[in-house]
């Protein structure tokens, strides 16, 4: 290998020192190669000498480490316990420290990552089985852009496959051709005979295809000779049905390592965690493990870290729950609905099923939301009253709702904040150009997203203000919607305003949601592990008083 020459400037200006080292992370791999780095860089002109001004100078000299501080120990990519391969060891052994290799000399990234951030390369670089559930907005993507980054510099691997919810591809590749620029990558989309292509003839490394063009191409991402060194499975959520299509083609892609990404692989119940390892590592969980096992077994191939943990590095989140008092026709709609369908549940009798509960439930929120008479909603006027401190401060805002309807009330209501909306009914073409303007337009001050658009892979951390202007069953959704703003990238505090109307089934909803999240915790930590984080039927039907209830939910 040729050496890598640099050129290093003294601290005057003359003279020049030459040093030459090599380049440790050049590897040639299947049929194509990393641009190779300039041989030799060009000195700058030396700069003409000037006489100082007369007077008195002050120069600014590098602080001094201080010695009563250790210094910052390196981080390294360590073998695992079960690597017995000597030259899997040897390659870890011998590796430089990740510290030094995006500092901007050897490969070039946007900006250094964050020493969590290079604990989770490290984390990632050794494991054939690893799940990276670090919660939302401590940048996962970026973490695996730079494992395979290197891996496919070290020819370790030589052929990858990224596996994404489809209005994530586009996000892939950008964050793609920002971490890793270098690194070769298509998308498996298109007709039926292009798609073929990109699975069996293209010479490209790296392929991102979404689920659903996976489910269709199943017989292509299952045969032997598209075999992938690496997998990688964003959302990994999207399997937690074990006998669903998607994760049945998921698990039969021939593959060397299987990585998985989701911030929330909890979000019902320990089963969830149980399907992913399904993908992950199949053979590390046994048929009917107690859920207080789970965590023993999987321990060595999580990680798992929560802002509270990396706070040094990111700005606070404030999280607020506004109490709000219906507005009088509000509260008289909600009074009659609520009564008028408990006693329609009662003489369900033995015919009461979850789905008549859920059908009253989404019936009082939407009141709780706007009076469906006249229009009246306390949330609006509380809603205006702080679009008008965001707007006159220059900020930006993000709204969520379980409903498109109420986005649409909403953005006519705020119309002089030059409202964008982002839900599904949203063509997916002319989403990006929606953010975009977003990002751009300082009149832009609101952006309205539905939780089922909204919660999932995008990036807003120029936002400092997000209302929940209605709350989801499950508070992963909720969390994960919180976090398109509050993120790696952010700089300033994010406010978090959660609307709940006072003496309503928000409240009581509210409380379920509250004991959700402390399971969901307890589960990713050392604690007991409960039986269930969904929402029992004994807990739906508890939400109203219900004399009568069927006998499963009893």
């Amino acid at each position: 290998m040729e050496p890598n020459v640099r050129e290093t400037r003294l601290l005057n200006d003359l003279p020049w020192v030459r040093s030459v080292g090599r380049l440790e992370m050049t590897v040639a791999t299947e049929g194509w190669k990393f641009p190779a780095p300039p041989v030799e860089l060009t000195p700058p002109p030396p700069r003409i000498a000037t006489e100082p001004p007369a007077g008195r100078h002050e120069i600014k000299l590098p602080q001094l480490p201080d010695k009563d501080q250790p210094p910052k120990k390196p981080i390294r990519a360590k073998p695992t316990v079960d690597t017995v391969v000597f030259k899997d060891r040897l390659l870890c052994l011998l590796q430089p420290p990740l510290d030094g290799l995006f500092d901007g000399r050897q490969l070039e990234v946007p900006f250094p990552p964050f020493p969590y951030q290079l604990e989770g390369i490290a984390f990632l670089m050794p494991r054939h089985a690893a799940l990276l559930a670090d919660e939302m907005g401590l940048g996962k993507t970026a973490q695996i852009i730079l494992s395979l980054r290197l891996l496919f510099h070290q020819g370790v691997i030589r052929r990858g496959l990224i596996v994404c919810p489809k209005p994530l591809v586009f996000n892939w590749a950008r964050e793609l051709k920002s971490w890793a620029p270098d690194l070769p990558f298509e998308t498996i989309e298109g007709d039926p005979e292009r798609r073929r292509t990109a699975w069996f003839t293209s010479n490209c490394p790296l392929k991102i295809v979404n689920y659903e063009t996976l489910t269709r191409d199943s017989d292509h991402s299952s045969d032997p000779r598209v075999a992938f060194d690496v997998v990688v499975l964003d959302e990994a959520q999207r399997i937690k049905n074990r006998d669903s299509k998607t994760a049945q083609v998921v698990r039969a892609i021939p593959r060397a390592r299987s990585w998985a990404i989701s911030g929330t692989p909890i979000e019902n119940h320990p089963d969830d965690l149980v399907n992913i390892f399904a993908f992950v590592d199949p053979e590390r969980i046994p048929p009917d493990t107690p859920p207080k096992r789970l965590q023993q077994l999987t321990s060595d191939c999580i990680l798992r870290r929560t802002k509270d943990l990396v706070q040094s590095d990111m700005p606070p989140k404030i999280i607020k729950d506004l109490e709000i008092d219906l507005s009088p026709a509000q509260r008289a709609a909600y009074t009659l609905a609520e009564k008028e369908g408990v006693i329609h549940l009662n003489e369900l009798g033995d015919t009461l099923t979850v789905q008549h509960v859920f059908q009253l439930v989404m019936r009082l929120k939407q009141i709780c939301n706007f009076d469906p008479r006249t229009g009246e909603s306390a949330k609006m006027e509380q809603l205006l009253s702080d679009m008008e401190e965001v707007a006159e401060s220059g900020q930006k805002a993000i709204i969520f709702s379980q409903w498109v309807e109420p986005l649409h009330a909403i953005a006519k209501q705020l119309k002089r904040f030059n409202p964008l909306e982002y839900h599904g009914k949203i063509p997916q073409p002319e989403r990006t150009p929606i953010l975009d303007k977003f990002k751009k337009d300082p009149d832009a001050h609101v952006l309205l997203m539905s939780y089922g658009t909204g919660s999932v892979g995008l990036n807003l951390q120029f936002t400092n203000y997000v209302f929940l202007f209605d709350r989801w069953w499950n508070p992963a959704i909720e969390d994960q919607a919180i976090n398109r703003a509050h993120r790696i990238g952010q700089k300033s505090t994010v406010t978090v305003t959660r609307f709940l109307s006072r003496e309503t089934i928000e409240q009581r909803i509210a409380t379920v949601l509250d004991a959700k999240r402390k399971v969901f915790n307890d589960l990713l930590a050392n604690a007991e592990k409960p039986a269930t984080m969904g929402l029992s039927e004994d807990e739906i039907f508890g939400l109203f008083d219900i004399r009568n209830r069927p006998k499963r939910a009893a």
